[in-house]
C-alpha cells in the first residue's frame, strides 16, 4: 500500500523508498531527468533505426553462414524474450540457438509459453538444468545473509549460461530482450544489486553456504564484458530498441499467434521471483518493483501516472494465497515455514555489508557512458 509519508515524483511513481533518489526544485526525480537527458536523445525507433537493424541482421546472417546457428537467445518465457524470438525468426529469418536455464522454479505458465513458441516456430530448445542441491544451498545463503537481492542465484546462472553457450558454440551475436520502452527506469542498486559481482557472490556463499558449488555456472564480469566482447568478438544486440515496441503490442501479438498467456507482473515466469518481488521485497524492505516497471511505462506513454498510483494501492501479492506460497517456497528449499519466516524478520542487510565490487562497477558504467556505449537511466 502507498505510504503517505513518502515523497513521490510528480512525473512518475518513483519515491523515497529509493534511498538515492534526487528531486529537482519542481519535484521531478532523477529517474525522469535521466530518461529525458540520456535515453530520449539516443532512442528513436523510426525508419532510420529500422534500417540500421536491417544492416545488423545482414551482418548476423553473413557471420552465421554455414553454421547451424547464427545467433543465440536465452528464453525465460517472459514477455520481452518471447516477443524477440518471434520477431527474429518470423520477421528476420534468423536461426537462433534457443536455450533455457531451469533453476528449479519455472511456473506452469512459463513452461507452456516456452513450449508453444518453440513448437509453432519449429525450433529446438536447449535446456540447461542447474544442480538443484547447489542452487538450493546458494539461495538459502542469500536468505541467511539478510540482503534484498535474493534472486542473484537465478539471475547469475542465466547470465553465465548464456555466455558459456555463445562461447562454446562460437556464436558471435547474443540477442537480448532488454529495451528502453518497458525498462528505461532501472531498479535502484539498494533494491537489486549487480548480479555479476563475483566477489560478493562468493563471499556470501562462503559465509552462509553449507556446500561447495562445484557445477554452478559462474561468469566474472571481466569474462563476459571484456574477454568475450573484445577478444572473442561476441556482440550483444537489443533488437527491440530499434523498433516501435510496447507491452501491449507484444502481448497481443504473442497471444493471437501462439496462445501465449500473460503474467500478472513482469518477471513472474519464475515462482520464486513472483514470491520474492511481490511479497518479500515490499513487506521486508519496503521495495516495490512495480514502481520501476510502471514508471518506465509512464515515461514511454504506455500508462498514466494515475493508473499506476491506483494499482499501487493494492498489494502485488494475493493475501489469500500468501500462506500457500510460503509453504511452497519453504518445502522447495527443504526448510520449515517457521525458518523462512525467521529470515523475513531478521535484521536488514545490504550489499555494502559484504565484500563487493561496487566501485569497480561504477567506474565501468561511467566509462561506458563516456564512450557512448551505455545510455540507461541511473541505478
Amino acid at each position: 500500500m502507498l505510504n503517505n509519508s513518502l515523497k513521490i515524483c510528480i512525473k512518475c511513481v518513483m519515491d523515497t523508498t529509493d534511498p538515492g533518489i534526487v528531486f529537482d526544485d519542481n519535484g521531478v526525480c532523477d529517474h525522469c531527468s535521466g530518461f529525458r537527458e540520456n535515453v530520449l536523445p539516443n532512442w528513436h525507433p523510426d525508419a532510420e533505426s529500422h534500417a540500421a537493424l536491417g544492416q545488423v541482421i545482414k551482418d548476423i546472417r553473413a557471420k552465421g553462414k554455414g553454421k547451424e546457428f547464427d545467433c543465440i537467445l536465452g528464453m525465460s518465457g517472459g514477455l520481452d524474450s518471447s516477443y524477440m524470438l518471434h520477431l527474429i525468426v518470423k520477421e528476420y529469418g534468423l536461426r537462433p540457438l534457443v536455450f533455457h536455464v531451469d533453476g528449479g522454479w519455472n511456473s506452469d505458465i512459463a513452461v507452456n509459453n516456452i513450449q508453444m513458441l518453440i513448437d509453432k516456430l519449429g525450433l529446438d530448445l536447449y535446456t540447461e538444468v542447474i544442480n538443484w542441491e547447489e542452487m538450493r544451498d546458494f539461495q538459502l545463503s542469500f536468505f541467511k545473509s539478510g540482503v534484498s537481492h535474493l534472486d542473484i542465484p537465478q539471475d547469475h546462472a542465466f547470465i553465465a549460461t548464456l555466455y558459456r553457450f555463445a562461447d562454446k558454440h562460437n556464436i558471435k551475436y547474443i540477442m537480448n530482450g532488454g529495451n528502453y520502452s518497458t525498462e528505461c527506469v532501472r531498479n535502484p542498486l539498494d533494491w537489486l544489486y549487480h548480479g555479476s559481482d563475483i566477489l560478493q557472490i562468493k563471499n556470501i556463499q562462503k559465509l552462509f553456504g553449507t556446500r561447495e558449488l562445484k557445477t554452478y555456472p559462474f561468469s566474472p564480469i571481466l569474462y563476459h564484458k571484456v574477454y568475450l566482447r573484445y577478444l572473442k568478438g561476441i556482440r550483444v544486440v537489443k533488437p527491440l530498441n530499434f523498433l516501435p515496441y510496447t507491452k501491449k503490442l507484444a502481448i497481443d501479438t504473442l497471444s493471437e499467434t501462439y496462445g501465449w498467456k500473460a503474467y500478472p507482473q513482469k518477471h513472474f515466469e519464475s515462482r520464486f521471483t513472483k514470491f520474492f518481488e511481490a511479497y518479500w521485497l515490499p513487506t521486508r524492505f519496503g521495495y516495490d518493483t512495480r514502481k520501476v516497471q510502471y514508471s518506465s511505462l509512464i515515461l514511454t506513454g504506455q500508462m498514466t501516472r494515475e493508473e499506476a498510483l491506483e494499482k499501487l494501492t493494492q498489494p502485488a501479492y494475493d493475501p489469500e494465497m500468501i500462506d500457500e506460497d510460503f509453504e511452497y517456497i519453504a518445502t522447495k528449499l527443504d526448510i520449515s515455514v517457521e525458518e523462512l519466516r525467521k529470515y523475513h524478520e531478521m535484521p536488514l542487510k545490504t550489499h555494502r555489508d559484504y565484500k563487493n565490487q561496487e566501485k569497480l562497477f561504477s567506474l565501468g558504467s561511467e566509462a561506458m557512458k563516456m564512450l557512448g556505449l551505455e545510455k540507461s537511466v541511473k541505478r
